[in-house]
C-alpha cells in the first residue's frame, strides 16, 4: 500500500490523514508550525489567562463532513449549539431584536408569516433568493441590495459571514452549494453548532490522538521548502533538515495555504487575492453566560458582526474587515465593546481586558476573478494531490470546505 506524505496540519491535511488511515495507508505528516491546526487552532493566551480560538466558526448541523469526521476522530461530542435551528440577531441602529427559527422539512413555512420573518421583510423577498440560481458572476448586491431590509438584516451578514468577501464583490451563486446543504433542508441541517471547549479540543487534540493509535509519523518543525520533480513524478521532499526521498509508488497531499503550494510545484495556480478576518477575545469579570438568551448573536447596524459567548469570553468576530485590520489593537477593541456593551447590557465605559487576532488571509475573496484560480485536487503531477479550502470544493472557504477538500484528496489517492 502506498506511502502517502501529507505537507499541512490544517484541517485539510488531517481530514486527509484520518480518511487514508482508515484504509490502512502509512502516513508522514509534515508541519512547518510545532502545533497543528493552521488557521483553527486554540491556545492559551497569557493576557487573559484563558484558552481561546484563533478565529471563531460557526458550523451547521448539514455541514456533513464535519460532522463525519468527528464521528470518525471519536469526537462527536465535542460540538454544542441549542436543540432548535434558531438564529438570534440584534440590530444596534434600529434596538429591533429578532430571532429566526426554522422549521422541520425542506418547505420554509417560517416565511410565511410576519412574526417569523426578519423584520422589515416580505414572503416575495425570499422567494427573490431563487435568483441565486441563473446569478452566473452577479455579485449579491447585484442581485439583492434593492431588498432593503432583506439584503440589510440577511443577504448582506448571511454572504459576508460565509464569503469573507464584501457583498459588491462577492460571488452570489457561491452561497447555494451551502443553502442547499443546509438552511434549504430545514431545521435538521441547519442547527448552528461551535466548539464547546475551543477548536484545537474539537478537531486538532482528537486527530492527532487517532492518528497517532494508528502509526501516523507526524513531524513538527518541519517546513517544506522544495518538492523536487521528475517526469511528471514527485521524488523527493525537501525539509530545512532533510531530503526524503519518494519511493515509486509513494503520493503526496500538499495541504499547505496556496501562497505557499505555489512556490513549492511549479504550474499550480492558486488564488492570491485575501481578505482578513479580525477577533477580538474579552475577558469579563462575573459575566454569567447562563444568563443570556443563546451563546451565539448576530449583530446588524454595527462594526461587530457576531458574538460568542463561551464562559467569561465574549468573542467578536467581523469577516472581511479590511478597514478595521489596518487599525491597532487598542482602536479596535474601543470600537467593539461599546457594541458588545450594548448588545448584552454592560458597561460601555469600562473596556475589560481584549485578545484582538487579525487573520490577514483569512480567506481567498470569493470574485470570479478568483474563483477561477481555485485548483482541483488532481495536479499535472502523477503523484500529487491537493487539498485546502482553497481548492475547488465547491464550497466556500469555510471548515466544512477544509475537510472536505482532504476527503477528496484521500479518495484520489485511493482511486
Amino acid at each position: 500500500m502506498a506511502r502517502v506524505h501529507i505537507i499541512g496540519a490544517g484541517l485539510a491535511g488531517l481530514s486527509t490523514g484520518v480518511e487514508l488511515a482508515l484504509k490502512g495507508h502509512e502516513l508522514i505528516i509534515y508541519e512547518q508550525a510545532n502545533q497543528a491546526g493552521g488557521r483553527a487552532r486554540s491556545f492559551h493566551d497569557a493576557h487573559l489567562d484563558r484558552t481561546i480560538d484563533n478565529g471563531n466558526h460557526l458550523m451547521l448541523s448539514g455541514n456533513y463532513s464535519v460532522t463525519n469526521m468527528l464521528e470518525t476522530i471519536n469526537a462527536s461530542t465535542r460540538l454544542s449549539g441549542p436543540d432548535h435551528a434558531s438564529f438570534d440577531f440584534a440590530d444596534l441602529e434600529t434596538d429591533d431584536n429578532w430571532t429566526i427559527n426554522f422549521n422541520r422539512g425542506p418547505v420554509p413555512l417560517w416565511v410565511l408569516y410576519e412574526r417569523t420573518r426578519v423584520p422589515g421583510t416580505s414572503m416575495m423577498d425570499y422567494v427573490a433568493g431563487l435568483k441565486l440560481l441563473t446569478a452566473g458572476n452577479r455579485s449579491v448586491r447585484n442581485l439583492f441590495g434593492e431588498q432593503g431590509q432583506m439584503y440589510r438584516r440577511f443577504w448582506e451578514p448571511f454572504s459576508v459571514a460565509v464569503l469573507n468577501t464584501a457583498p459588491d464583490i462577492a460571488v452570489a451563486r457561491l452561497m447555494l452549494p451551502v443553502l442547499r446543504e443546509t438552511l434549504a433542508k430545514g431545521a435538521e441541517y441547519s442547527k448552528p453548532l461551535v466548539a464547546k471547549q475551543g477548536l484545537s479540543h474539537t478537531f486538532i487534540d482528537p486527530a492527532l490522538k487517532w492518528l497517532s493509535y494508528r502509526k501516523a509519523d507526524v513531524r513538527f518543525g518541519q517546513r517544506v521548502s522544495k518538492i523536487e520533480v521528475a517526469n511528471n513524478s514527485a521524488t523527493a521532499i525537501v525539509t530545512g533538515k532533510n531530503i526524503e526521498p519518494l519511493g515509486p509508488d509513494d503520493k503526496i497531499v500538499l495541504a499547505a495555504p496556496p501562497w505557499i503550494a505555489s512556490t513549492l510545484v511549479e504550474g499550480i495556480i492558486a488564488p492570491d487575492q485575501f481578505a482578513p478576518i479580525v477577533n477580538v477575545h474579552f475577558q469579563v469579570d462575573g459575566f454569567d453566560e447562563t444568563k443570556i438568551k443563546t451563546p451565539m448573536l448576530g449583530l446588524v447596524g454595527s462594526v461587530s458582526q457576531w458574538l460568542f459567548v463561551r464562559g467569561d469570553i465574549i468573542s467578536v468576530t467581523v469577516s472581511a474587515g479590511h478597514g478595521l485590520a489596518d487599525k491597532s489593537s487598542k482602536e479596535i477593541a474601543a470600537i467593539t465593546w461599546p457594541e458588545v456593551a450594548k448588545a448584552y447590557g454592560l458597561d460601555a465605559t469600562s473596556i475589560p481586558p481584549a485578545r484582538v487576532i487579525k487573520e490577514q488571509r483569512a480567506t481567498f475573496i470569493a470574485t470570479p476573478e478568483q474563483l477561477v484560480k481555485r485548483a482541483p485536487t488532481k495536479t499535472h503531477i502523477n503523484n500529487l494531490m491537493l487539498a485546502g479550502d482553497w481548492t475547488d470544493t465547491g464550497l466556500p472557504a469555510t471548515i466544512e470546505g477544509a475537510i472536505r477538500s482532504g476527503v477528496k484528496a484521500a479518495k484520489a489517492i485511493m482511486k
